[in-house]
């Protein structure tokens, strides 16, 4: 009967189940003209991703030479070029942490290394409607456990390290992983177990719906494709570089880029289905030796890091540096051509915080943090060059009060910082 297919029943069904998935669907007029009209109404952002890198950004080559508009973009930067509007650089800003590795989480927590960290704060605030509160991601290897969000009480978050596990729990929770990988690897789509029953959905949306819907699971199918071709690298053993590192420098699997790009597309459809409003992705780096373009680097990520000002040591670290970047520009890509109900951007919608705890890797010094701000619908195009040595200049925590403040909390205090920058930023 017609009423089976009206509005109100849509409006109930957030999801498409059967036995092996549980798939969230992004936002339809038909699903949620509620939350969508209270959205646009609502000022600001409404989602947060926070990007560190445990070896830093060389600093040279992250800041702009320039401050202010019409920048000539700096080398680290250059795969952004095409969202030169939708960014800002900050130079200038840190928490007056101590010094040293052991200090790197100060990125998120402020001046005290693991005290109550930002994305941590935001997801206990944002996070409460949301199927996941939060979401923790990390790509790379390092040496012992690390973590990047730590909790009210200080208690460091566990980040997920294979793709599989994150695309479980988004889109198979109740399926193992053995029957996951299964699946991926045959060339099977979780979207098979529920066609009939997105079938029955599609026929009745209006037609805008019906492109949404059919875009959201093109991403799905092409998330899986890539995960097939990294499950099956994963089950190859890595080959030897080459080169002898220091023993303290580990030869670790060199799939990070890999594993990144696919964060990346699971991250967007995590935000774009509303499964979470909070996320994080720790870059982290120790011996792994990377192949960029065909051509196997001098030494690990790590030694890289230690440059001593060595040129090629440098160049090699910057094409490292370059390669993130060009999987942080297809987030990126991906977030600007996801749009609501409304037309806005899923980038406008979301405020992204790319840093480090990490100043200067080869000194040990956690002064000057790199620290790039996108999306959340700010006035962007920009370096903004802080002078650090002026009187009473401001800190890296009043950068994160206005990001609060852009998502909807209201605040006037991070850590040991008291103010904002919305004179400069907004």
């Amino acid at each position: 009967m017609s009423h089976h297919s009206s509005p109100p029943t849509l409006n109930r069904r957030q999801f498409l189940r059967s036995a092996s998935a549980l798939i969230a669907l992004p936002a339809l007029e038909a699903l949620s003209s509620k939350a969508a009209a209270a959205t646009t109404a609502a000022k600001g952002a409404k989602n947060f991703v926070a990007i560190g890198s445990y070896l830093g950004w060389h600093q040279p080559a992250f800041f702009p030479t320039t401050a202010g508009k019409g920048y000539e973009m700096p080398t680290s930067l250059k795969p952004l070029e095409p969202f030169r509007n939708k960014f800002t650089v900050f130079s200038g800003l840190d928490h007056r942490a101590a010094n040293g590795h052991t200090a790197w989480p100060n990125f998120l927590c402020g001046n005290t290394p693991g005290a109550y960290s930002l994305d941590q704060q935001l997801a206990d605030q944002l996070g409460g409607k949301s199927r996941f509160a939060s979401i923790e991601l990390a790509t790379g290897m390092g040496e012992g456990a690390k973590s990047m969000s730590f909790t009210k009480q200080g208690v460091g978050l566990p980040p997920i390290l294979r793709p599989s596990v994150l695309y479980r729990q988004l889109f198979a929770s109740q399926a193992s992983r053995e029957r996951t990988e299964y699946l991926i690897k045959s060339g099977q789509s979780s979207l098979d177990s529920v066609l009939d029953d997105a079938k029955r959905l599609q026929a009745n949306l209006p037609q805008r719906d019906k492109e949404k819907l059919d875009e959201f699971f093109d991403s799905f199918r092409s998330v899986e494709k890539k995960m097939e071709r990294q499950l099956v690298a994963l089950d190859q053993p890595a080959k030897d570089p080459g080169y002898k590192l220091p023993s303290y420098d580990p030869i670790t699997p060199n799939l990070q880029m890999e594993a990144g790009s696919i964060m990346y597309d699971l991250m967007t459809l995590a935000m774009d289905s509303g499964s979470t409003r909070v996320m994080s992705l720790f870059l982290d780096g120790l011996g792994q030796v990377f192949a960029i373009d065909g051509e196997v680097l001098k030494a690990g990520y790590h030694a890289l890091s230690h440059h001593g000002n060595d040129p090629e040591m440098i160049r090699d670290l910057l094409a490292i540096e370059r390669a993130h970047m060009e999987c942080f520009a297809g987030f990126l890509r991906q977030l600007s051509e996801k749009k609501n109900p409304q037309g806005k951007s899923l980038l406008d919608d979301t405020v992204i915080l790319l840093g480090t705890g990490m100043g200067d890797a080869s000194r040990h010094s956690n002064a000057n943090l790199p620290t790039l701000v996108a999306g959340g619908g700010f006035k962007h195009g920009q370096h903004l060059a802080i002078d650090a040595k002026a009187k009473d200049a401001p800190l890296l925590g009043d950068l994160y009060i206005t990001l609060k403040q852009r998502l909807g909390v209201e605040t006037n205090s991070f850590s040991n910082a008291s103010r904002n920058l919305n004179h400069l930023f907004s």
